[in-house]
């Protein structure tokens, strides 16, 4: 066949598609009806066309491939190396410690860990002879580790820096110098704004403001990180999927256009993850269902790496069942669901596209306005991104207590008979008194007050 199916048919416009809806409306108004408007204030439409590309500026590169992780928190160096060893042998290819203490040796940490495996470090403590540490067994290897060091991400959830202002961000300059081995050395920490309850745009403007404090202090530094190393964004990925997919699609955009202006590097690794916000203690299976969903739309938005949330990961200490399943619908998505195959398969997507763009430039818009208040540190100085934030929850709040927001099984369709598991671990924080130097940005699941009361 030598002529196309689609000359055919006539060329149908948006606006006559929009006719032939409002005709078949039968009178109703077509904005109420069919207009619903996102909490980040973006009308999403009945239909979306190529007429919604023409504007398109989403250019941002897109990894051919992700790798799937698992995130370890590190107590003890033997216990945490046989976890990774054995992770890796179940299908694991790339892991995530978390270092509690100094006394963790690294190297032992990562006996037995081959090169295909990329490797990311976060310690709770500042130290630069530890990442030192870190640095030798780079440099001694062919592993690609990274180390997660957020200064700012600590002062905004906890209220307080590791030490002070100044000894934290000198711990900073050292650790750019060891950018020659490891693959990078500076995270941005999203997870917090997004667990918190802020809204993408949001957390978007937030993490370009809060990477820009990054950016202006290196600026005149003889040695920058950002000159050839990627940045890290750790990203929560919420229930609303396609939403979460332009997300990660418009961050990408955004740190792009960002590092031109400093003429740094505008690759960025981005580790997403399932958020804590949507996953409740009632109906606790469901939690299943909501991280295979979110675990695709950081895969369909360009994530490098994805680490699984375990089901009953709120109440429970880590366990083999709970790791087993949240690795095991990793492998499914990759392996069974060949996720893999498509490069950029949201590339195109009339729907994403628009979604993407509208996210970037109204997050850019408020980046820029927190320019304009002094920036990102200043405004978390004097509560301003800790009050925007409260507001947006509180929104959020209301919606899910009046069951516009839905969390099957806990604000509806929840079973009368059911019996709450057993805690293994502190679920509801209690306030302890202490003195910061500002007010941290506190994480809070929607279902919280919900689940408080089953106690």
């Amino acid at each position: 066949m030598t002529k196309s199916l689609f000359d055919s048919f006539e060329k149908v416009s948006a606006k006559q598609w929009k006719q032939k809806i409002q005709f078949d409306l039968k009178g109703a108004d077509y904005n109420e009806a069919l207009i619903f408007k996102s909490l980040e204030g973006i009308d999403v439409k009945p239909f979306y066309d190529q007429e919604d590309l023409l504007h398109s500026n989403n250019r941002a590169s897109h990894p051919s491939i992700w790798k799937n992780s698992l995130k370890i928190e590190v107590t003890d160096t033997a216990s945490g190396n046989q976890k990774a060893v054995e992770a890796i042998k179940k299908g694991t290819e790339s892991i995530y410690f978390v270092i509690e203490k100094d006394t963790i040796e690294p190297k032992e940490l990562i006996q037995g860990i081959t090169s295909e495996v990329s490797i990311f470090i976060e310690t709770k403590f500042l130290s630069t002879s530890y990442i030192k540490k870190i640095n030798e067994v780079s440099k001694t290897s062919d592993l690609n580790i990274y180390v997660l060091t957020d200064i700012i991400g600590n002062l905004a959830s906890t209220g307080n820096w590791f030490n002070n202002l100044k000894e934290d961000h000198h711990s900073l300059t050292e650790l750019a110098k060891l950018n020659t081995h490891l693959k990078s050395t500076i995270s941005i920490d999203i997870d917090l704004y997004q667990n918190a309850g802020a809204t993408m745009i949001q957390q978007l403007a937030y993490a370009l403001a809060h990477a820009n404090e990054y950016l202006n202090y290196f600026n005149d530094k003889e040695t920058n990180p950002f000159k050839e190393s990627p940045i890290v964004f750790k990203v929560a990925v919420g229930g609303n999927y396609f939403f979460e997919i332009a997300k990660l699609r418009a961050l990408r955009l955004l740190w792009s256009t960002l590092a031109t202006e400093y003429n740094v590097s505008e690759k960025c690794h981005i580790i997403a993850y399932p958020s804590h916000r949507n996953k409740t203690i009632l109906d606790y299976n469901v939690n299943m269902l909501r991280t295979t969903t979110e675990c695709m739309s950081a895969i369909l938005g360009g994530a490098d790496t994805v680490y699984n949330l375990p089901y009953d990961n709120i109440y429970n200490l880590e366990n083999d069942f709970g790791t087993r399943i949240s690795l095991n619908q990793l492998l499914i998505l990759k392996n069974e669901s060949y996720f893999d195959i498509v490069e950029n398969p949201a590339s195109g997507s009339y729907y994403i596209e628009s979604i993407t763009d509208q996210l970037a430039g109204n997050a850019l818009s408020l980046f820029k306005n927190i320019e304009e208040g002094g920036g990102f540190l200043n405004q978390l100085k004097s509560g301003t991104i800790q009050k925007k934030i409260k507001e947006s929850a509180l929104k959020e709040q209301e919606l899910f207590d009046n069951e516009e927001i839905i969390l099957t099984g806990t604000n509806k369709y929840r079973n009368p008979e059911e019996i709450t598991p057993t805690f293994q671990k502190q679920v509801f924080s209690e306030k302890k008194v202490r003195k910061t130097l500002l007010e941290p940005v506190l994480k809070r699941r929607l279902s919280h007050f919900i689940d408080k009361k089953t106690q």
